[in-house]
């Protein structure tokens, strides 16, 4: 996922390097830094790195600005252009009103999008967010928008539903849903410390390279593989603790070896 790079300042040339070094099997790309849609396409085909999914959030949805409808049928439209089967929305925190409320509002607005990716032949997605404020975190949280949207499916992520609930068992929850995953990983205690965050669950979490903290990874794993799951999941690090590009490769390197 290019936001794991992009996020400590690497560039469209330096994912798709990191990504053939490592000889992974596609690419999630999270917008297009400002190139356009058809080079990008074209970078990733020229590498052999098909583009797996396309992320992009929706700023002004909670600015108030009315034309935030406008901007998903771009993204849309752009994930189209990459040939991304999929695209995924970040749902985001809001510590302004209630977590239910908030949810509620993001399920108005996905009803909105949900026709724009079905006349595009896109599959929508929403991942798990972490957070005590986060709208979608647990597998009910999901189940209560999927209720109304039949359409919305899933991009689990086993690090932030570990935040709110056991990962193994969301997964499970959701399985029929799942059209592709996200792994990270973090570091949880009971207690604050500096550099620790509270989740819904209570505890405190800090970023963790990918089999070095704490969350369940191998049982994610090995559930998902007992369940028949043959999507993709892609590589997530939130820390600066080490340099992207390396934090992608001891990843890949870790999940190959379970």
């Amino acid at each position: 996922m290019t936001y794991t790079m992009g996020r400590q300042g690497f560039g469209v040339e330096d994912f798709i390097k990191t990504a053939v070094d490592c000889k992974l099997d596609g690419i999630d790309w999270y917008t297009t830094y400002g190139r356009p849609a058809e080079e990008i396409r074209t970078r990733s085909a020229d590498a052999g790195l098909p583009v797996v999914c396309y992320i992009f959030g929706l700023p002004k949805l909670f600015s108030g600005e009315p034309d935030w409808l406008d901007d998903a049928k771009k993204a849309i439209e752009c994930a189209v252009t990459l040939g991304s089967p999929a695209v995924m929305i970040p749902t985001g925190s809001n510590d302004k009103i209630p977590r239910d409320e908030f949810r509620r509002q993001w399920i108005k607005a996905l009803i909105e999008v949900a026709p724009l990716a079905d006349d595009a032949g896109i599959v929508l997605s929403v991942e798990n967010f972490p957070g005590m404020h986060s709208a979608f975190v647990t597998a009910a949280d999901f189940f209560e928008a999927q209720k109304e949207i039949p359409q919305l499916r899933l991009t689990f992520d086993d690090g932030n539903a570990a935040s709110g609930e056991d990962p193994v068992e969301s997964f499970k929850q959701c399985r029929e849903f799942v059209v592709h995953a996200h792994f990270k990983d973090w570091y949880i205690q009971s207690t604050p410390a500096e550099g620790y965050r509270q989740m819904l669950d209570g505890n405190y979490y800090r970023p963790a390279l990918i089999g070095e903290g704490n969350v369940n990874t191998v049982g994610c794993w090995k559930a998902m593989k007992e369940s028949g799951y043959n999507g993709y999941i892609n590589i997530e690090y939130e820390s600066n603790d080490i340099k992207a590009d390396a934090a992608v490769a001891r990843a890949a390197a870790f999940l190959r070896n379970i």
